[in-house]
């Protein structure tokens, strides 16, 4: 018998809304496919309404709690009376760098049913791998004479072999158990040092896996690919600036981000991974029972996965696939798309 301890952080907005039907969906999973499984779940107040009452985000103290569980199962964080990444720093950064979330994993699948702002989609279906700690994002740079004519801004992008070779080592072994084929997106005509770096740490991994393709793309060029012919990617690797510009285009073509979940996954199993929708708290739809869920039941199907519960996740793969392809375009509240799905788990 399995047992696991999962943390629940609904956030903020409409992450009260759609963490629930997640967990819904999930609950349902199990009780169908791995009835004697057991998980115990953890509620934490982390987002705006906390850090009103408190001046608090995510404390030390709770990160540690956080570190004794399975899995995360997060909503969303966001409001526009919070200075600009106070809550992203304090809650999802501090959550990130400290259980070494080193992959942000983002499926993209055109589902039957659902309409793509392409004209001629073809069939999608690919995942982005976005190496999670480094580069632009890790907060490395500042500024000179701040708020004066001359003044010096700079932002740093930090690469190690070390991370970027456990996004690529994760990439190449996604490939592997699916069309064998990867493509490394980056900019090594102009950044040539992080670029060529990124080059070298394909190169050598790429000897392990001798069955999988492997291509080279400029960013910019991939954007354009990404409109014109996305259904020639399988599984995209590449930095965290870049992955983050990547993964928004693609949930745009599979049906916008409504739909698009994400992991963030601790690859070396030494602390938790987090599993999330991407479309964000939406505070002008928050509390009206209309905030579609479905992005929030694709990430516990990830987080299923992650667990190796690969039965659960199948389950809710294809409840949300029979789901999207009969839904149409009747409008449907919040808990009643999350009582279809459950109802379809089989």
């Amino acid at each position: 018998m399995s047992s696991f301890k999962i943390a629940v952080l609904p956030g903020d907005g409409i992450g009260h809304e759609v963490v629930p039907e997640g967990l819904k969906v999930f609950r349902a999973a199990l009780a169908a496919h791995a009835p004697g499984t057991q998980v115990e779940y953890s509620d934490f107040d982390a987002g705006a309404e906390r850090w009103h009452r408190t001046g608090e985000t995510l404390t030390d103290e709770e990160l540690e709690q956080l570190r004794g569980h399975d899995a995360i199962f997060f909503g969303a964080v966001g409001d526009p009376n919070v200075p600009s990444g106070t809550l992203e720093r304090g809650i999802i950064l501090k959550m990130r760098f400290g259980f070494e979330h080193a992959v942000n994993l983002r499926p993209s699948k055109l589902y039957p049913g659902v309409r793509s702002p392409l004209a001629d989609p073809g069939e999608i279906d690919f995942l982005v791998v976005r190496e999670g700690t480094e580069g632009a994002y890790a907060g490395q740079g500042g500024s000179l004479r701040y708020n004066t004519p001359q003044e010096v801004a700079n932002e740093v992008t930090v690469n190690t072999w070390y991370g970027v070779e456990r996004a690529v080592r994760y990439a190449f072994a996604r490939a592997q158990e699916r069309r064998k084929k990867l493509t490394y997106l980056h900019k090594h005509n102009v950044m040539v040092h992080a670029g060529h770096l990124w080059r070298r740490v394909v190169e050598h991994v790429g000897q392990e896996y001798p069955d999988v393709t492997v291509n080279y793309e400029h960013t910019d060029a991939a954007m354009i690919y990404l409109v014109q012919d996305p259904g020639r990617y399988d599984v995209i690797v590449t930095d965290n600036l870049f992955g983050d510009i990547v993964t928004d285009l693609a949930a745009a073509v599979t049906g916008g981000i409504g739909l698009a979940a994400s992991g963030n996954l601790n690859v070396e199993g030494t602390g938790p991974s987090l599993f999330e929708p991407i479309h964000g708290s939406a505070p002008d739809i928050a509390g009206k029972g209309i905030a579609d869920p479905t992005a929030s039941i694709l990430s516990a199907a990830l987080m299923a996965g992650h667990l190796g519960l690969t039965q659960v996740a199948e389950a809710i793969d294809r409840a949300v696939e029979e789901d999207l392809a009969a839904r149409g375009d009747a409008a449907r509240g919040t808990s009643e798309v999350g009582d279809a799905i459950a109802a379809r788990i089989g």
